[in-house]
């Protein structure tokens, strides 16, 4: 009995276990559905963009087709920039049956070998690609002319290639029509169309052509049920204050110039001081932009804005200029300069060339360091650091092209004992061309500094201007210290240094630099490389061009700045300014200065002080050696290049301009020495042989 009963008892329920199997059934679809729940609000809620993105892209065809890039133009509206239709070629592996032969004869028409073709064309179809480039930026012409040459029985549409797979691609070409003229200024742009340099890039975003972006929506049959388009600002073109004709004859006389001087290469300037327009702006070596893959790169750089040099001599006006501005000094009053050299902070400055008291008109024409290491000296620290900020030295000028550099101007608090010195002669800095023409411009302009710029202005798809560049004016001196400045920068081409830089049919003024350049692989100043330049205006009393004139390590017998960068100067300034309508100030006819050797016209060249680590470091030439080579190009060179000047019956300026430089540094202490000098027994014996 008790048996039966515990059999009884361990009997499940039925109804008990339906029960527990529903439930988990339940609890199942219960955490089924919320899995599902959680994953479509993920979707929804975190992913909802992503999703309709990916949508969008299986269902949506976008097409982008750019509108021509601007055109860009010279002041007298000449083209110098402008993009033309052309085509590129592609191929749809996918719609190709016979690769091999497809690859033969696009290779044929295009007159190419077929490997690089086949090649593209295998990898592509094995890699279902569906694009391959055969042929890009083919004029209208030559897209015709291969059309025929592919012509097949499967005949396309008129404006398709009638080969099976083949397509073109409507595209832009940059096209300059002058090729290298003003190549540095205009810059290129690469083959997707975007301004790698010059003007093409700093105006990229007015000149950049509209990108309309269209599309449509299809179906999965392929209908379209929905499409729209959008469109950005339409390009626009850029017109330069540069003239066309200007620019030539800078070009040209620059090149001249440079191969005479056997020069590494040379920038030329010239710029309207009363406006601030850039009329022309040339480097040599230059490049050709339809083809500037074929050009060192070195030669796309502007030397006018991005070289930095150490000025040398041209840099005195700024000590001049404020001595004059603050009433220290008149351009008619003394300086003693009659010991003939200068001692500062340890460092001797010797000035042979300026022996005796003179005036400040005299000691600018024979370009003494004593009197602008005084006139320095006088006007202290602070005065010399802000008239030359004011001047722009050690920031950009603002020029509206890229890499523009800021040149090199330390602060008062970091000068060394004898920097003052050295800067009131050009050294312990680094400028820039287009710095020194706006600088020498500010005193063309009665002491008003004008910003430089090349832009003139910005117009629309229809012609309007929209955008005209203003003049901005910066005082700098008054107008009594520039006219004083003027006066002492005409002395220089009538008597001292530059006498190549006098202009038949109209006045002139201006200054010579010369400077040895550093080496920064022997760490110190190199005796063999100099930079010689030139800064002159013209008319004298009322200039109306700016030229600023460099070379670089010129290596010939002539290496001054008085005989390599100042007959450039003559010849662009007698060129433009009839060109310009400037009405002649003087009826004098000069002679052809090039082929006379004269010594009081060889400038100094100012040795920089020795404790400026950023320009020139201690361990120069030693003195002996400097030493011979100072006498060898003062006596023996001078006499030799005298004989073969005076023995030529037709004077030509660029075989005859062999004299030795302005001025041979030597540096014995450091101190600055001259190599330069008169030996008068030397120069009669050549007059009496002659």
């Amino acid at each position: 009995m008790a048996t039966r009963l515990k059999k009884v008892t361990n009997r499940k329920n039925p109804r008990q276990t339906a029960f527990t199997r529903f439930m988990l059934i339940v609890a199942f679809f219960i955490l089924w559905i919320g899995a599902i729940g959680v994953r479509l609000v993920h979707l929804q809620i975190n992913q909802s963009e992503w999703l309709r993105e990916k949508a969008q892209d299986q269902r949506r065809d976008e097409v982008k087709i750019k509108t021509l890039r601007g055109t860009i133009y010279d002041r007298t509206e000449r083209t110098l920039a402008m993009s033309v239709k052309v085509k590129s070629l592609y191929a749809d592996p996918k719609e190709i049956d016979d690769v091999e032969f497809t690859a033969q004869q696009v290779a044929a028409a295009l007159k190419i070998k077929p490997d690089a073709i086949l090649k593209d064309l295998r990898e592509a179809k094995e890699n279902n690609k569906r694009f391959v480039w055969l042929a890009q930026k083919l004029d209208e012409d030559t897209a015709q002319k291969l059309n025929k040459t592919l012509d097949t029985a499967d005949l396309k549409k008129f404006d398709a290639p009638k080969f099976k797979g083949l397509h073109w691609r409507e595209e832009q070409k940059r096209s300059y029509p002058y090729k290298n003229l003003a190549a540095q200024i205009i810059g290129f742009s690469n083959a997707e169309d975007v301004g790698q340099s010059g003007i093409e890039q700093s105006q990229e975003e007015s000149l950049r052509g509209a990108v309309v972006k269209s599309w449509q929506d299809r179906d999965r049959l392929g209908r379209v049920y929905d499409q729209s388009e959008t469109t950005r600002q339409p390009p626009k073109d850029v017109v330069l204050t540069i003239s066309h004709s200007i620019q030539y004859k800078v070009e040209q006389a620059l090149e001249k110039g440079v191969k005479a001087s056997n020069s590494k290469s040379g920038t030329a300037i010239v710029l309207d001081p009363r406006t601030g327009e850039v009329l022309a702006m040339a480097a040599y070596p230059s490049f050709d932009p339809n083809r500037y893959t074929e050009f060192p790169a070195e030669n796309y750089q502007n030397k006018a804005i991005q070289s930095i040099y150490s000025p040398g001599s041209i840099f005195k006006i700024v000590a001049y200029s404020s001595a004059l501005d603050l009433k220290m000094i008149t351009a008619d009053s003394m300086i003693d300069c009659s010991r003939g050299f200068i001692e500062v902070a340890g460092h001797r400055f010797n000035d042979p060339h300026a022996t005796k008291t003179m005036s400040y008109i005299e000691a600018m024409a024979v370009s003494s360091n004593v009197a602008a290491i005084k006139t320095g000296l006088s006007l202290g620290k602070e005065n010399f650091y802000g008239y030359a900020q004011k001047f722009g030295f050690g920031q950009p000028t603002g020029i509206e092209l890229p890499a523009e550099a800021r040149g090199l101007f330390r602060a008062p608090q970091t000068w060394n004992g004898d920097s003052l010195a050295s800067m009131s002669i050009g050294y312990e800095i680094g400028v820039t061309a287009m710095q020194m023409a706006t600088a020498y411009a500010a005193i063309a302009n009665n002491g008003v500094r004008i910003k430089p710029h090349i832009v003139k202005e910005i117009r629309d798809s229809t012609g309007k201007a929209i955008s005209v560049t203003e003049v901005e004016q910066t005082p700098i001196v008054s107008a009594e210290a520039a006219h004083g400045l003027r006066r002492m920068l005409r002395e220089v081409v009538l008597k001292g240094t530059a006498k190549r830089a006098q202009l038949n049919g109209y006045t002139s003024a201006g200054k010579t630099g010369t400077a040895w350049k550093y080496n920064a692989k022997i760490k110190r100043v190199d005796a063999g490389k100099y930079v010689s330049s030139f800064v002159g205006m013209a008319p004298a009393e009322n200039p109306a061009i700016v030229i600023v004139v460099v070379m670089d390590e010129p290596s010939g017998g002539a290496r001054d700045g008085g005989q390599v960068s100042a007959p450039v100067f003559r010849e662009i300034a007698e060129q433009i300014l009839p060109e310009m309508n400037i009405v002649p100030d003087n009826t004098i006819q000069q002679e052809n200065l090039t082929a006379q050797v004269i010594p009081s016209e060889i400038e100094k060249v100012e040795l920089p002080a020795t404790n400026d680590a950023e320009i020139v470091e201690k361990g120069d030439l030693p003195k002996k050696e400097l030493k011979k080579i100072a006498e060898k190009v003062a006596v023996g060179e001078t006499i030799k290049e005298t004989k073969k000047v005076e023995k030529q019956t037709k004077p030509d300026a660029r075989k005859e301009d062999k004299s030795p430089s302005e001025d041979k540094k030597i540096k014995p202490k450091p101190a600055i020495v001259t190599t330069e000098k008169k030996n008068k027994s030397s120069t009669e014996k050549v007059k009496k042989k002659t």
